[in-house]
């Protein structure tokens, strides 16, 4: 079945679960706390004796640290420590690779990299003692373009590298010492390929940096109790990964490290790295108090980390109806100063992108390198948003070139039942004629337009996250069922999530299932929010522990009875006989289980989704058209309308659900018409949201939703992922519509009415 989704109330409500239960009007877990001011974010926690930090941090992108003269803020009044890198010694952090000083040691790399931390009375002294600080530097010359950085003769940023620690596996030996990662992925015979195809075709695409935008800047706060145990709160949003970081750095073990859990006031992937959580904590062991930080949202700007800009280039050989027969990417991602925000092994932006195409002979070669400038990270979709743009821009070039409809070359190189990705695993389900079909009916995309407007398509793949997780149920004797996790809630809805999992399961009312966040040392482990992977695998680990809590609640309900065990088993929430003559009520068969264990009986249910790159399995398919009008006197443009296409598998969360549609395509709007990160000399010259823009809802264009509805999946009653499967597709289904509406091909993101005038009028 499918059908234009138009209403939550009506079209959502019938994608759901063979029971029928998710379609239940949604009141999330967390939302009275949320919208009545008591839930605690970061910035809301307090401790006795509490001092603020404040940093010095560098004016210059690189340069040597000659000299530091602290005597004046030592000497202020309400200042309690003031630390240099010197005082510490050498600690670095990272999500992988640990290569960002706690404090700058001999030299600095970006401006805005911490040199001195002070810890005050108040946030006020801190920051006036930090401001007497004098630094004297010998400037180097700076290093700002990549393909610069990986000449032979490039100052090195990273002269001794063995220095960083790198969290397992060991990390890979680089060619060049400014390279932080790099990674090649083949399929077949590019080389041989190439001759054989009738046209060949290269373009080049560039993308900037982007800013998470999230609504909470980084805070923290760092104390040490009378036992020694360090404890730490974050708007970090992988508690347990965190904790593992911090040992890495300070030397203190995982186990006398707390975590706590707070609210997190939205990530999209950058808060998965901290920064002044550590030199908090040496602050904190010098004056023997807790201390506490919130950055500003211009600090958080300014010098936190973004998503990488790149260069991408696109080579591809094709017969003359339009079937790919090979494909050479070339992408280079400036990597900024420290790797520290990456966290796959490659060091590279993110693992190789899912495409939703035949790709017999494909080489995707992708480079990381150190420049002077803000460090990159994972935001939202990493690397994917920015390879996308430059495949479907260039697919819409080759089938301009070729006179052949955008979405025929699609669906003629689209996979299909069999097909496998570039990974080499067998795609599971591949729907993508399906939601090309509906795209074009929903969009009307044969239909003529006038004069100035145009249709852009994008087709894209995403992949279903995966990892290794734990939830835990602690049966009450009121009948509720308790559900620990150590996962974080930046706000996508996982405790709703588990709630309707775990009712469902066990056939409760969802009032009687009370979800909740663990802090480290009570809750088991979680790698944190990320991926498009947290309803997949905290659902199939609340599955797990839900059968496991079924099957001794029904033999508990068999002893009561008196039965054999399997005489009874669980049913609209009590426990009754094949013949309905016997039956133990939900409470007594609790009651009883928790008389024989302990009233803190907890179950664990343990998933683990990790596979080799070749096991078959389900992924997302997401296709958008767009229809702008463009002014071609001044390269101004509108979108009139915008229609997605997708599978997404059984929805558990309806509303919430929705909410990742829809704020997913506004994220991917403001990095494909807003949104863009300047730098001058190193430097960010837009570090407000009076500058650098945020789509608002009067910048969100007339937008439909339409679904096939789905129930096959990885994660609980068939449930796929939703959180990043929209994004990569609109800023090349937006430049391809603003080609077909004018002829201005837009290779640089973001599309602007200055980048499209001068396009159409030679003025570059």
């Amino acid at each position: 079945m499918v059908g234009l989704v138009t209403s939550l109330a009506d079209q959502l409500r019938s994608i759901a679960s063979p029971a029928g239960r998710f379609a239940e009007d949604e009141r999330r877990v967390d939302g009275d706390a949320k919208v009545s001011g008591q839930a605690e974010y970061t910035a809301d926690f307090a401790m006795p004796g509490m001092l603020w930090a404040a940093f010095v941090a560098s004016p210059h992108p690189h340069a040597r640290i000659v000299s530091i003269d602290a005597a004046e803020a030592r000497a202020m009044p309400g200042v309690h420590a003031v630390l240099t890198g010197a005082d510490i010694g050498e600690h670095f952090f990272g999500r992988r690779l640990c290569d960002w000083a706690v404090l700058s040691i001999d030299r600095v790399r970006f401006i805005g990299e911490y040199v001195v931390a002070v810890a005050a009375d108040t946030p006020e002294i801190a920051a006036a003692a930090a401001l007497t600080i004098e630094v004297a530097y010998d400037v180097l010359a700076p290093l700002f373009d990549p393909e610069k950085a990986l000449l032979p003769d490039a100052p090195i940023l990273h002269e001794h590298p063995e220095r960083y620690p790198f969290m397992f596996p060991k990390r890979p030996v680089q060619t060049h010492k400014n390279i932080q990662g790099h990674g090649v992925l083949t399929v077949g015979d590019v080389a041989a390929a190439f001759p054989t195809a009738d046209r060949i075709f290269e373009h080049t695409f560039t993308t900037p940096r982007f800013h998470g935008g999230y609504l909470e800047p980084r805070a923290t706060l760092v104390w040490i109790d009378g036992a020694g145990v360090v404890h730490v709160v974050s708007t970090n949003k992988s508690p347990f990964l965190l904790r593992q970081t911090f040992s890495v750095c300070t030397g203190v073990p995982e186990e006398r490290i707390v975590v706590h859990s707070s609210y997190v006031g939205g990530d999209f992937g950058a808060k998965g790295l901290s920064i002044e959580e550590f030199p908090c904590y040496y602050l904190a062991a010098a004056t023997g108090r807790p201390v506490k930080c919130v950055r500003s949202y211009n600090d958080d700007l300014r010098s936190t980390n973004v998503r990488h800009a790149s260069r991408t280039r696109v080579r591809t050989g094709v017969r003359n109806d339009g079937t790919i027969v090979a494909q050479d990417v070339n992408v280079l991602f400036d990597g900024g100063a420290f790797a520290a925000g990456k966290v796959v092994p490659t060091i590279l932006p993110g693992q190789n992108p899912k495409l939703p195409y035949k790709m017999p002979n494909f080489r995707l070669e992708r480079t990381a390198v150190y420049t002077n400038t803000i460090p990159g990270c994972f935001i939202r979709i990493p690397g994917d948003l920015q390879i996308m743009f430059a495949l479907e821009s260039s697919l819409d070039m080759v089938a301009h070139e070729l006179g052949i409809d955008p979405l025929t070359i699609r669906r003629r190189n689209a996979v299909t039942e069999g097909d496998h990705d570039i990974q080499g695993s067998l795609i599971l389900e591949p729907r993508a004629h399906d939601v090309l079909d509906l795209l074009e009916r929903e969009s009307t995309w044969n239909a003529p337009l006038g004069a100035g407007r145009g249709r852009g398509l994008s087709f894209t793949l995403r992949h279903i996250g995966i990892g290794t997780t734990n939830a835990q149920l602690l049966p009450q004797r009121s009948g509720h069922i308790d559900v620990r996790t150590g996962s974080s809630e930046p706000g996508m809805g996982i405790l709703t999530v588990l709630q309707r999992v775990v009712a469902v399961e066990l056939g409760l009312p969802f009032e009687r299932v009370r979800p909740s966040r663990g802090d480290t040392d009570i809750a088991a482990y979680d790698p944190g929010v990320g991926a498009s992977r947290t309803t997949h695998i905290s659902g199939q680990a609340a599955l797990i522990a839900c059968r496991q809590l079924r099957h001794e609640l029904e033999a508990a309900a068999c002893r009561i009875a008196g039965v054999a065990d399997g005489a009874l088993s669980l049913d609209n929430g009590d426990f009754v006989s094949r013949d309905g003559a016997g039956r133990v009520s939900w409470i007594e068969a609790v009651g009883a289980l928790l008389d024989e264990r302990g009233e803190a009986y907890t179950i664990i249910g343990h998933y683990d989704s990790d596979h080799s790159p070749d096991t078959p399995e389900y992924n997302d398919f997401v296709a958008y058209a767009v229809e702008v009008t463009v002014d071609t006197e001044t390269g101004a443009f509108t979108i009139d309308d915008v229609v997605m296409s997708a599978d997404v598998g059984a929805i558990i969360n309806p509303v919430a659900h929705r909410g990742q549609l829809d704020g997913g395509f506004v994220f991917a709007l403001g990095s494909a018409i807003t949104e863009e990160l300047c730098l001058e000399d190193g430097r960010i010259v837009n570090p407000s949201l009076a500058d650098y823009k945020l789509p608002t809802m009067r910048d969100v264009p007339p937008y439909r939703v339409a679904l096939i509805e789905q129930t096959t999946g990885p994660g609980p009653f068939g449930a796929r992922g939703a959180g990043e499967v929209n994004l990569s597709g609109v800023a090349p289904a937006i430049a391809n519509a603003v080609f077909a509406a004018c002829g201005a091909r837009i290779t640089t993101l973001p599309i602007t009415a200055e980048r499209i005038y001068a396009a159409l009028h030679g003025n570059g």
